[in-house]
């Protein structure tokens, strides 16, 4: 009868067999959803029978308010304020530069327009 002999080799064979079985069904599972269309998918929420519009109007403005005081509790708390300050510095000169190219544009279009009122006059 031929022994058996604990090599480490055979060993972690034995070890990660299993686990790459579950791990090649893991990855088929997840393909096989992946490529599921979205119709096939049972609804996220479905409405319930007896709701009124106004109320579902409702809950839905109350869900965007919540989900917007919880997106600048998570700025106020985890961005820092250096970073905050520099963001608006640098939106603010963007800004200022905006400003200053429709001023000129302004400027220009009002003195193009003041030449062709001269020009028509002198006809």
């Amino acid at each position: 009868m031929p022994s058996f002999s604990p090599d480490p080799q055979w060993i972690s064979a034995a070890v990660e067999t299993p686990m790459m079985a579950v791990l090649a069904w893991m990855l088929h599972s997840l393909r096989r959803s992946i490529a599921q269309s979205p119709d096939a998918l049972p609804p996220a929420a479905p409405c319930q029978p007896g709701s009124d519009p106004a109320q579902q109007h409702a809950a839905l403005e109350r869900t965007r308010d919540d989900l917007a005081a919880f997106k600048l509790e998570v700025a106020r708390t985890y961005v820092p304020l250096s970073l905050i300050r520099d963001v608006d510095g640098r939106l603010t000169a963007h800004l200022i530069r905006i400003e200053q190219k429709l001023d000129e544009a302004t400027r220009a279009a009002h003195s193009t327009a003041a030449q062709m009122r001269v020009l028509a006059e002198d006809r």
